[in-house]
């Protein structure tokens, strides 16, 4: 097993222990490098090639004594005597994950890249920039364990790069945030410190937002097709498939398919990511269990009505939280402080 090799894709301590501890005689790592849903894409120290997923595998998943295989995941393979095939035998335990609630399915969850150290959330500045949707965004990244970080992108099309960064910066404060150009060429360079190291970053966001361009440039070349984008900034979907690059600098990208739909599991710590002005407000109410309705000495809604805190923020946080919360919010008995 050539471990330089298996460094490049992102093999590290974690994944050396848990090899050690699960690994059959004849087995090899590899890293998931596409999902194309019935078939992968393995990335190795023999190179690449493809593998599906064997029916005791499957049937394992089924009755969720495994996980099924991502891109981003470190799995086991046994080489095989036909050369660019082989099956995947086991799913080595993730160090992080990014997930979503799948879509229409109220308690399933969808893991969209496994393995990550950073996610990078993409908005365009243009008409696609949504406050709601990047807050959305932050609940989602705050959760997976993977450092989250703002950029957008398409600055030399904004009129006002300043205004719109301060606008996203306040939702976040905490949060790293780049404003960049694939154009240009503008703040790509501070991306690299994200990098580096063989870290692997995902990228997040929607449709038309310029995912694909920026990979294009970080691994310096056009690898990925990049769609047309409708006059009403409404891009069409051109990445159909999660697929984990190697960039030749060092370091690793993962692009996902634009997303419509992300539903939030059940996600406190990716709540306070998102919202850490609510957060911090809400220590100052009067009961440990407020919602933030009626209830009588309600911080929270004092800075609504002293115009601290915008009342779409907060409407949209009371949505957030109740779509991540699984089963009906029972009353609870109040605690006084």
């Amino acid at each position: 097993m050539d471990e330089h090799v298996l460094e490049k894709l992102g093999w590290g301590s974690p994944f050396q222990e848990a090899w050690r501890s699960r690994a059959s005689e004849g087995e090899e790592p590899a890293r998931i490098g596409a999902d194309y849903g019935v078939e992968y894409v393995l990335y190795s120290a023999r190179g690449d090639m493809r593998a599906t997923i064997p029916g005791r595998l499957r049937m394992a998943i089924r009755k969720g004594q495994s996980v099924r295989p991502v891109v981003g995941d470190w799995v086991s393979f046994e080489p095989r005597s036909q050369e660019g095939t082989t099956v995947i035998q086991a799913v080595l335990p993730r160090r992080t994950q990014l997930a979503r609630k799948a879509a229409g399915r109220a308690d399933e969850e969808q893991v969209v890249a496994a393995n990550v150290d950073v996610v990078f959330l993409v908005s365009a500045l243009t008409r696609d920039l949504n406050p709601r949707r990047l807050e959305r965004y932050l609940a989602v990244a705050g959760d997976s364990g993977a450092q989250p970080v703002l950029v957008l992108t398409k600055a030399d099309l904004c009129e006002d790069v300043v205004a719109a960064r301060e606008r996203i910066a306040a939702l976040a404060p905490d949060v790293p945030l780049h404003t960049v150009s694939s154009v240009t060429g503008e703040g790509l360079d501070a991306l690299w410190q994200y990098i580096g190291g063989n870290r692997t970053v995902a990228l997040i966001g929607s449709s038309g937002v310029g995912k694909s361009t920026l990979i294009n440039r970080l691994v310096g070349s056009a690898r990925m097709e990049v769609g047309a984008v409708r006059e009403d900034d409404k891009g069409r979907h051109t990445t159909t498939h999660r697929e984990l690059f190697v960039l030749p600098q060092g370091g690793l990208v993962i692009d996902t398919p634009g997303m419509r739909e992300l539903g939030l599991m059940e996600n406190e710590e990716g709540l306070r990511t998102a919202f850490t002005d609510i957060e911090e407000l809400s220590g100052g109410c009067r009961f440990s269990d407020c919602r933030h309705q009626k209830e009588p000495g309600c911080a929270v809604r004092e800075a609504l009505q002293s115009g601290q805190l915008a009342p779409e923020r907060l409407e949209n946080y009371r949505k957030l939280v109740q779509e991540a919360t699984r089963s009906p919010h029972e009353p609870q008995k109040r605690r006084g402080r």
